[in-house]
C-alpha cells in the first residue's frame, strides 16, 4: 500500500513540476530540450504568425507546433492598444455611437503590411434627433500605422508613429470630427504583459478652414487587461487641450471598455464620460480580423 501511495505522490510531484515549467514560461520547450541545455528565457515579442518545428524522435519526425499562450492571446487582440495588423491581413472596425441625441455610425477598414505598416481609412455618419439637423458624413480619414519598434532585443517597448488625414466633410456637421480638412500626427509607445497592456498616445490634429479652423492635442493613457475565458478590460483617460475654446473646449474624457473575444471577432461595449461638460458616450464596436 506504501508503494501505491508513494507512487501516486511522485507522479503527483512530477505532474506539478511540468506544469510549473510550462506556465511560467513565455516559449514552449520541448521534452527533448529539457535534456539538453538551459533555455534562456527571451524577451517578448508579438508574432504574427505560427511556425512548425520538427523534431527527430525513435528514428521517426514528429511535428511539433509551436503555440505560446501569451503570444497567440496577444497575435489576435484587436483592442489591445499595441495591436498591430499581421502581414496581408484586414481588419473591419464596425462602430455605433449615441452621445447628445445624436447617434453616429461608422465603419473602418485596415490592412496590415509587412507587419510593420498599417494603412486604413474610416468615415462616420451622423444622425441628429435635435432641431439643429445636423445630420451628413464625417470627413473620410486616410492614415496609416508604422511601428518603429517591436520590442525585440533589450528594449522591450513598442512604439509607433501615427498619421492621417480627412477630407470631404459635411457643411451641416459643426464638430471637428465632421470638419472639411485635418490632419493629425502621432506617436504611440507602451509595452505588453501577459495580463496587462500599457500604452500612452500623443496625438496632434490641425483643422484648416476660414471659420472654424483650429488645432488641438491629445494626451491618452491607458491600461488594457486580459482576463480568462477570453474576456477583456480597458480604461484611458484623454485630455484634449485645444486653441480655439469657443469651437471646440478643452475636454477631459474617462473612456472604459468591455469586450468578449471569439475567435478573431471581437465584440466591445464601450461608455464615456466627458467631466467638464458630464456628456456621456455610449456605444459598441464589432471587430473582425479576415
Amino acid at each position: 500500500m506504501k508503494k501505491y501511495l508513494l507512487a501516486l505522490i511522485g507522479l503527483f510531484v512530477v505532474n506539478v513540476a511540468l506544469a510549473q515549467g510550462v506556465v511560467l514560461s513565455d516559449t514552449y520547450v520541448s521534452d527533448d530540450a529539457l535534456t539538453e541545455e538551459p533555455v534562456v528565457e527571451e524577451p517578448f515579442v508579438a508574432p504574427q504568425s505560427s511556425k512548425s518545428v520538427v523534431s527527430q524522435k525513435s528514428g521517426g519526425y514528429v511535428e511539433q507546433q509551436v503555440k505560446p499562450v501569451f503570444r497567440g492571446v496577444v497575435s489576435n487582440d484587436l483592442s489591445d492598444p499595441l495591436f498591430m495588423l499581421p502581414d496581408d491581413r484586414f481588419l473591419s472596425d464596425t462602430f455605433v455611437n449615441f452621445i447628445d441625441s445624436k447617434l453616429r455610425l461608422g465603419q473602418y477598414i485596415g490592412y496590415g503590411i509587412n507587419n510593420n505598416f498599417v494603412i486604413h481609412a474610416s468615415m462616420l455618419y451622423q444622425i441628429d434627433f435635435t432641431r439643429n439637423h445636423e445630420n451628413g458624413f464625417s470627413s473620410t480619414e486616410f492614415g496609416g500605422i508604422y511601428r518603429m519598434n517591436h520590442g525585440t532585443g533589450q528594449s522591450h517597448i513598442i512604439s509607433d508613429v501615427l498619421f492621417g488625414l480627412k477630407l470631404w466633410g459635411s457643411s451641416h456637421v459643426r464638430t471637428p470630427e465632421y470638419a472639411d480638412s485635418s490632419y493629425y500626427a502621432g506617436l504611440r509607445f507602451g509595452r505588453q504583459f501577459a495580463g496587462l497592456t500599457l500604452a500612452g498616445t500623443v496625438k496632434s490634429t490641425w483643422v484648416f478652414q476660414d471659420e472654424r479652423g483650429l488645432s488641438y492635442i491629445d494626451f491618452i493613457p491607458e491600461a488594457y487587461f486580459r482576463f480568462q475565458y477570453d474576456w477583456r478590460a480597458g480604461l484611458g483617460f484623454d485630455f484634449r487641450k485645444s486653441t480655439n475654446r469657443f469651437l471646440l473646449p478643452n475636454q477631459g474624457w474617462l473612456n472604459l471598455k468591455l469586450l468578449r473575444q471569439y475567435g478573431n471577432t471581437q465584440w466591445v461595449g464601450r461608455f464615456d464620460y466627458e467631466f467638464e461638460s458630464e456628456e456621456v458616450q455610449v456605444g459598441m464596436n464589432i471587430k473582425i480580423l479576415f
